[in-house]
Order: structure tokens, then C-alpha cells, then sequence
């Protein structure tokens, strides 16, 4: 089969939807876990043998966002010892003994540290599975690819574990959410280990250029041109000079922007952990049931998935800014509208476009910090961005458990998110024109 370095279009092919499939059900798993924690708080808070108090509640549900934090800053180093498949597939073991081991966890402080160990290998899901699923996915459809992962994968994980979440939890209890945790090792494992091919650049980076070839023709992937160009050239260009990468971030053309990406990082995280995590106890203690509280966030999800491919689309011709910028305004409005006592009906759509916005802010923080960098530094700097965002993640669950534990108000909680959501906002809107891509920023 004919290689080429101009990586022509490839078209539609069964392979690369198997490909798709197994890395959409790894990260629909990743998703699921983002959202569990968060069915689960009501019913931990009132589980009389651990007397937990929110502060205590709410450290724990960051337990896991440490362990993602550590997780995703050692994949990269491992995958390119080990190989993009068997990372992807040990992270998806891992995290799924770490559920089970969280459903029949004795004690509050093991159930956290079970919390933090099944971080670790959430942490590495998503960026293996889509730097397999970008590798194996058309060349013309790689945004797409991507879109169907994130916004049809990871939200729609979210989706299934409030979707359980209502039925199960006063039938089982809060534990059956995490025992539902070990189906990637039952089913999934087993269907990765046999069908998810390698990385191909991966392959030939090693010497292994036989096997590289193989997985060409069956995949119908121009064995040069599975990798993305512009991620080639900027790992090739940044091998030797890793730190110069970084200090580009700093230099005086990028200082500004890279600081403004970080901190809007941090609040778009900090906002979708913190919802996420809250959400049905803030609306129980509005007087919901368990059932009506844990729908809340079945709707924060149900808006996030269209919004996010809805919204990725639009910024494809619009630009990111143009898009971004927008969906931090909506979260602000719709989550401040929450603190004034509406019909229920209100409630649902407010929660709804909540989502929309929410969920699609750190989507299109990834895709501008994409487009403004030059290509020796899109990894580093997606990277750092990615990393520091992870800390306003960290800290969304443990500031809804202050301001739950606070004695203020329940509207003290929207006021405060809308605040974050505001903020992060402010700090996309300050980003100045990109020195290579001068459009992109300005729309």
C-alpha cells in the first residue's frame, strides 16, 4: 500500500467507527465518573455509620480530581514507553477495580483513597483515546471524530450516571452506582484487548515499522500520515527543545494570553466539577426529593451534549472566541436565574441551558488554545492549560462543601458559581489578538 506525507482525505470506513466506538465507551466511563459523585452526596450525607459533614463531602469528591490531575501528567511520559493501546487499556482496568473497590469501601478515608486511586487512571482516558481516535479517524473528519468523543462520550456519561442514579439509588443504595463502575472491566477490556488497534506512529517511532504497515492496510490509514501533520511537526520541532516550548508560553508575545487560558481554565473546570458535584444536594435541600434533585443534573447533561457539538460547530466558522465567550455569559445568567424560586418547569429549562454553557466552556478553551499557539507549542501549551485547569476542578467540590456547611442561604451557592462563570468569561474576553492567527482572535 502507497504512503504519503500529505495525508489525503480517507473517507468513511467501519474500522475507524470501531476505533471510535471503543475509545467513545472508555470515555463514556470517564464521564459517567464525573457525574456519580454527585448522585451519590445526598445520600452519603445522610449515611448515618459515617456521619459525614459537606466540608468532609466535598474533600472527598475531589479526591478523584487529584488523582486525574497526577494521572494525566504521568501518561504522557508512559504511553510513549509503552504505546497509546496498552496505557488506554490498563487506565480503563484500573479505574474500574478502583470503582469496585469505592462500592465496598468500610470507611469514609478508604472510600476517599479509593476516590483519589481511580483518578489516576481516569486521568490517562481521555487524552489516549483521542489521540488513538484522531489517528484512526478520517483526515477530514477528525473534528468531528473528536466532537462525537467529547461531547457524545464524555456528557453523555454524565447523562447515563443521573439516569441510573434515580431508579437504583432508593432501590440499592448509593454503593450500586459504583459497582456499576467495573462494567469497563467486563466489557470493555475484553473488547479493546482484541479489536483496538495500536498507535501507528506510535509503532513506526519505535522501529516497528512491519507492524506500523500491517495496521495500515487493514485500517486503510497511509501508514506516514496517521498521525496528525501539525502534531508531528510540533512533537518532531519540540523533541530536542522541550523547555523551549514552554518558555514560548512566557515569551512577551504570549505571557498575556497564556495567563488569561490558564485562569479561564480554572474556572470552567472549577464551574463544571462544582455543578456537577452539588447540584442534587443544593436542589434537595430546595425541597426536592432524591428522585426530582438527581433529575437536575439528567437535564444539566441532556443540554450539554447538543450544546457542545452545536457550539463546537458554530466555532469551526465563527472562530472559538466567538462561541466561548458567549456560553461563559449563558452559564452565568442561567445559574444566577436559579436563586430566584421559580415553577418547576422554569427550573428544568434554566438547568438545561445551564448545561449548554457549562459544559461547553473548557471544550472551546481546548479548541482556541489550539488555534493560538504556533504548532512547535500546541502540545505545551494545551498541556499546562489543561493541567492548571485541573486545580479549579479540584477545588469546585470542596467549595461547594464549604458553602453548603456555611449556614448561608441556598442562593449564596448560584450566586458564587455565577460569580466563577463571570470571571472566566472576563479572562477569555481580555485575550489579545493571536500573533499567528490574528482571525481566530479576534472573533
Amino acid at each position: 500500500m502507497a504512503t504519503s506525507t500529505n495525508a489525503p482525505a480517507r473517507g468513511f470506513s467501519y474500522s475507524s467507527l470501531l476505533v471510535l466506538a471503543i475509545c467513545w465507551a472508555a470515555v463514556l466511563f470517564d464521564g459517567y465518573d464525573l457525574v456519580v459523585y454527585g448522585t451519590v452526596v445526598s445520600s452519603l450525607l445522610e449515611y448515618e455509620p459515617w456521619g459525614l459533614t459537606p466540608s468532609q463531602a466535598g474533600t472527598i469528591g475531589s479526591a478523584a480530581l487529584v488523582g486525574m490531575f497526577f494521572g494525566s501528567l504521568l501518561v504522557g511520559t508512559v504511553t510513549d514507553i509503552f504505546g497509546r493501546r496498552k496505557i488506554l487499556i490498563f487506565c480503563m482496568s484500573w479505574f474500574s477495580i478502583g470503582m469496585g473497590l469505592c462500592a465496598a469501601s468500610p470507611s469514609p478515608e478508604l472510600f476517599g483513597l479509593f476516590r483519589f486511586l481511580t483518578g489516576l487512571g481516569l486521568g490517562g482516558v481521555l487524552p489516549t483515546a483521542i489521540a488513538l481516535n484522531v489517528e484512526y479517524a478520517p483526515t477530514h473528519r477528525r473534528n468531528l471524530y473528536t466532537a462525537l468523543l467529547i461531547g457524545g462520550g464524555f456528557v453523555a456519561g454524565g447523562l447515563l450516571s443521573a439516569l441510573l442514579a434515580i431508579p437504583l439509588i432508593p432501590a440499592f443504595g448509593w454503593r450500586v452506582m459504583f459497582w456499576i463502575g467495573l462494567v469497563p472491566l467486563v466489557l470493555i477490556v475484553p473488547l479493546a484487548y482484541k479489536f483496538l488497534p495500536e498507535s501507528i506512529s506510535f509503532l513506526l517511532a519505535n522501529d516497528r515499522r512491519e507492524e506500523a504497515e500491517e495496521l495500515a492496510r487493514r485500517f486503510d490509514v497511509p501508514a506516514e500520515a496517521a498521525a496528525d501533520p501539525e502534531q508531528e511537526a510540533s512533537e518532531v520541532s519540540t523533541r530536542g527543545n522541550r523547555l523551549g516550548a514552554l518558555k514560548s508560553l512566557f515569551s512577551k508575545n504570549y505571557v498575556v494570553a497564556t495567563l488569561l487560558f490558564w485562569v479561564g481554565s480554572f474556572m470552567a473546570l472549577l464551574l463544571i466539577y462544582a455543578i456537577s458535584t452539588w447540584l442534587p444536594d443544593i436542589m434537595r435541600r430546595a425541597g426536592y426529593p432524591l428522585g426530582s434533585s438527581i433529575a437536575f443534573l439528567l437535564v444539566l447533561d441532556l443540554g450539554g451534549i447538543p450544546g457542545v457539538i452545536v457550539n463546537s460547530t458554530i466555532a469551526d466558522r465563527l472562530g472559538s472566541k466567538a462561541v466561548l465567550v458567549p456560553a461563559f455569559f449563558l452559564a452565568a445568567v442561567t445559574i444566577f436565574s436559579l436563586s430566584f424560586e421559580l415553577p418547576s418547569l422554569a427550573l428544568y429549562a434554566l438547568v438545561a441551558a445551564a448545561g449548554v454553557g457549562i459544559h461547553s466552556t473548557q471544550t472551546l478553551i481546548n479548541a482556541y488554545v489550539a488555534t493560538y499557539y504556533p504548532t512547535a507549542s500546541r502540545a505545551t501549551a494545551l498541556g499546562w492549560t489543561l493541567a492548571f485547569g485541573r486545580l479549579g476542578g479540584i477545588l469546585g467540590p470542596i467549595l461547594g462543601g464549604l458553602l453548603a456547611g456555611s449556614g448561608l442561604g441556598l442562593e449564596w451557592n448560584f450566586y458564587t458559581f455565577a460569580a466563577v462563570a463571570l470571571l472566566g468569561m472576563l479572562m477569555i474576553l481580555a485575550v489579545p489578538r493571536s500573533p499567528v492567527r490574528p482571525r481566530e482572535a479576534l472573533t
